[in-house]
């Protein structure tokens, strides 16, 4: 007697009918061109319905993962333990090492289980009875939005998307910073030129405008709060005998209205950078400590995220932001660059130009191994970037001291 083969496909088994017909790989599927020449091959063994669609769920998503769930254990002990003789075809070649480790079944996998199952799925409807097509559509839709939201909520690389957005938020932050404070000075510079030249910092200087408006307001206006003593009495002294066009009160309330734009974003960008910061040590600590949270971070931004940064060597670490500059010098038969995104880290900024290229490369070496310890390790403390951050800045105080 030939031992029949049975086949396990999330909630139901299929006893194979004809074992003849399986040794024809490249032909199979022509046995499940239609319903009637599929129901020849194999035929429903037992049917287990799901309650709800969590526990739809809960077994797909074990299945994705090579596991064995308490449902599917239960049925194979019950179903397949009478004919413990006989051998289970598994799609998944994992799962079907764990149910000969757990229940002791001969399980197979091979190109055979896998055209069977693909003619099982063509003809789902035909060799399972009682359910309509159009139920049947809706719930294996119904399962996949599940199945996909469960990917996207449990997905080891959606907090990169999120250190992806906020490098990317800061940077057009930085730029739109940039713009509203030039034209925040051009504008009241027509009116008020030498503030400009006394207080240098920006925010600072957006600060004194929007608390005093019209410069004929220094005088009686206290600023102690906003500038140092000395730098107040130079301002004041200044207004008084300011080369400054005078402006109408409406110019003064829309150069007010744009300092607290300028305000408001400056504030919102610090609030964006400490959210950045913790969540770069939460995630890639050692990469963090190696090159820090923005460079960092733009090196996972530049590769879509923290395992792909991972699979590159140090070499295409070292390049990364770089790739126009080394294609055109490829092309052109030039020196190919020696740094990209990392040049900005502040080892590389420490050491002088002629040293620059080898820190950069050390640098890239060591970084490129924190990335993988952050991406594939189970450890989240920063002792190795620490002890890595150590040996490149050992390396380039030797380096300083040869003068090499």
């Amino acid at each position: 007697k030939s031992e029949l083969s049975k086949v396990v496909c999330c909630g139901f088994f299929l006893q194979v009918l004809n074992e003849k017909k399986l040794q024809e790989v490249d032909s199979l599927w022509k046995e499940f061109e239609t319903p009637e020449k599929a129901n020849k091959i194999v035929k429903l063994k037992h049917f287990e319905k799901f309650q709800d669609t969590t526990e739809a769920l809960a077994a797909s998503t074990a299945l994705v993962e090579g596991k064995l769930s308490k449902n599917l254990k239960k049925i194979l002990k019950k179903i397949v333990a009478k004919d413990a003789h006989e051998q289970l075809a598994v799609a998944d070649a994992k799962l079907g090492g764990v149910i000969k480790e757990k229940l002791n079944l001969s399980c197979i996998h091979s190109p055979m289980v896998t055209e069977l199952m693909r003619g099982i799925r063509s003809q789902i409807e035909g060799l399972i009875t009682g359910l309509p097509s159009r139920e049947m559509a809706a719930m294996c839709l119904g399962l996949a939005h599940s199945l996909s939201r469960y990917k996207l909520k449990f997905s080891p690389d959606k907090v990169d998307t999120m250190i992806i957005q906020a490098i990317s938020l800061l940077d057009d932050l930085d730029k739109e910073l940039n713009n509203y404070i030039m034209r925040c000075r051009e504008w009241y510079g027509w009116h008020f030129p030498e503030l400009g030249k006394i207080v240098t910092d920006n925010l600072t200087y957006c600060k004194c405008v929007r608390k005093v408006g019209d410069r004929s307001n220094f005088a009686s206006s206290d600023v102690s709060d906003i500038l140092p003593e000395e730098i107040e009495e130079d301002v004041k002294a200044a207004a008084e005998i300011s080369m400054g066009t005078e402006v109408s009160e409406e110019d003064i309330n829309n150069i007010i209205h744009l300092c607290d734009q300028v305000i408001e974003i400056s504030e919102y960008r610090t609030q964006l950078y400490d959210y950045l910061k913790n969540r770069m040590m939460a995630i890639a600590p050692n990469l963090t400590v190696m090159v820090g949270e923005l460079v960092g971070a733009r090196l996972i931004a530049h590769a879509g995220s923290l395992l792909n940064l991972a699979k590159h060597p140090a070499s295409t670490v070292q390049l990364l932001g770089a790739e126009k500059a080394l294609f055109r010098a490829l092309k052109t038969k030039r020196d190919t660059p020696k740094f990209g995104l990392i040049y900005h880290a502040s080892l590389v900024g420490q050491s002088n130009t002629k040293n620059k290229g080898k820190i950069s490369r050390m640098l890239a070496a060591k970084t490129a191994l924190t990335i993988r310890y952050d991406a594939l390790g189970e450890n989240t403390s920063a002792e190795m970037g620490a002890e890595n951050r150590l040996k490149v800045e050992t390396r380039l105080r030797l380096l300083e001291e040869r003068g090499v």
